[in-house]
């Protein structure tokens, strides 16, 4: 999606573009998420700091968190940062920075949607958390309550027996929700980013398959192996994802990023929701989707060849069929992927500062989806020398 949207901002602004994906825009991570556009994300996942929750998943007993104990040592300085950039202060100023982002959420989507016909995919009735315990909901009303007053947030709080009313296949009673009016869902993510793709070379651009870590440099140029033969360029962004940490270490960039990995899965689709559902306490989303219903999981810190683990799918499952009684599921394999994130929760985006013409845009952690548009909006501004939209002084590479 990152890639995808700031390719299509640099093609408005007058740039001859070339978008070179090793398979096809859509067919990675974007592909495989809730398929949310998240208006109320206006904070960034703070590592939680709770010594029991840090315990609990340790032992592997929570459903929300899984880890490779052979994945902990490479991350552990980006995850130790991690950490301390989680206290309420730290996370605090992360939020004032990444909530611009957010502002521009659904506002950055709507023009590719419409210019790319794409109102089919999209339901604007907006994303429901949804609490076990009173306590859980207590909290929830009251961040829903502190999100309105500082960032203009709107959602809807529902009690237990309205719950049940809205969402009649809740097969169990819950303490109650928190629905986001102002976030949107997505039948089919990677079809989102296909049709985004699609816009692009209607109108002009090019889409080739290629080798990132084919890149070299002759004079001023750059160039890359494509399935096309050798393409040349003055400026080029860097918009790998998950895979950017390792291609920017081989240019000597030491950042402080590391992966959570997600799965899904399908199921037949009959069970009857009116929106996505998070289940809070238990880290996991219930979304329904053209291909059926979608089960996503939490994360797994894991390296990011590492072979599928199947336990958090599992956990999850058997939490979401007591929720809602899932149907079986579909015959297509879990898929799994990867989420690319920064120990202090922002993305980087703007001029590499050891290579002239060479640009990032990555590191977006859960909300790589939801920020697509602006992001590739603003590294477009900063390339065609414009104002950005936003300080982009927090998101610069040079912070690290």
């Amino acid at each position: 999606m990152v890639g995808t949207c700031t390719a299509l901002h640099l093609q408005a602004r007058g740039f001859d573009v070339v978008l070179i994906d090793r398979r096809s825009p859509g067919l990675e991570t974007s592909y495989g998420n809730a398929g949310l556009i998240q208006q109320e994300a206006v904070e960034p996942y703070a590592m939680p700091r709770d010594p029991v929750f840090l315990l609990q998943s340790a032992l592997g007993l929570r459903s929300e968190v899984s880890w490779h104990a052979n994945a902990i040592p490479q991350m552990l300085p980006a995850l130790w940062r991690y950490y301390k950039n989680s206290t309420a202060e730290k996370h605090a100023l992360a939020t004032r920075a990444y909530g611009l982002l957010t502002a521009h959420a659904t506002s950055g989507h709507q023009p590719l949607i419409t210019k790319s016909q794409s109102e089919y995919l999209i339901t604007k009735s907006g994303f429901r958390f949804i609490y076990r315990t009173q306590q859980a909901f207590d909290d929830g009303c009251a961040r829903a309550a502190r999100l309105h007053k500082d960032y203009g947030v709107a959602s809807q709080i529902l009690d237990s027996t309205a719950l049940a009313k809205a969402e009649p296949a809740l097969r169990i009673a819950m303490a109650g929700s928190v629905h986001w009016l102002e976030s949107w869902a997505v039948s089919d993510p990677g079809a989102l980013v296909q049709r985004y793709a699609n816009l692009f070379v209607a109108k002009g651009g090019q889409i080739l398959h290629g080798d990132a870590n084919t890149l070299g440099q002759h004079s001023t140029n750059w160039h890359v192996q494509t399935d096309a033969g050798d393409v040349t360029a003055s400026q080029i962004v860097i918009a790998l994802g998950p895979w950017a940490n390792a291609f920017v270490k081989k240019l000597g960039y030491d950042m402080p990023l590391f992966i959570k990995r997600g799965y899904h899965q399908h199921y037949k689709r009959p069970t009857r929701l009116s929106m996505p559902l998070l289940d809070y306490e238990k880290g996991y989303v219930i979304a329904p989707m053209q291909q059926g219903m979608r089960l996503t999981t939490g994360a797994e810190f894991a390296r990011i060849d590492a072979p599928a683990t199947p336990i958090q799918l599992q956990k999850t499952q058997s939490l979401a069929h007591e929720l809602v009684g899932l149907e079986d599921p579909l015959p297509t394999p879990p898929w799994l992927g990867s989420r690319p994130c920064t120990a202090d929760m922002l993305p980087i985006m703007g001029a590499a500062p050891k290579h002239k013409g060479m640009w990032f845009n990555f590191g977006h952690s859960h909300q790589g989806f939801t920020h697509g548009p602006v992001s590739g909006r603003l590294l477009a501004e900063m390339i065609s020398k414009e104002a950005p939209l936003v300080d982009m002084a927090s998101f610069s590479p040079a912070r690290f």
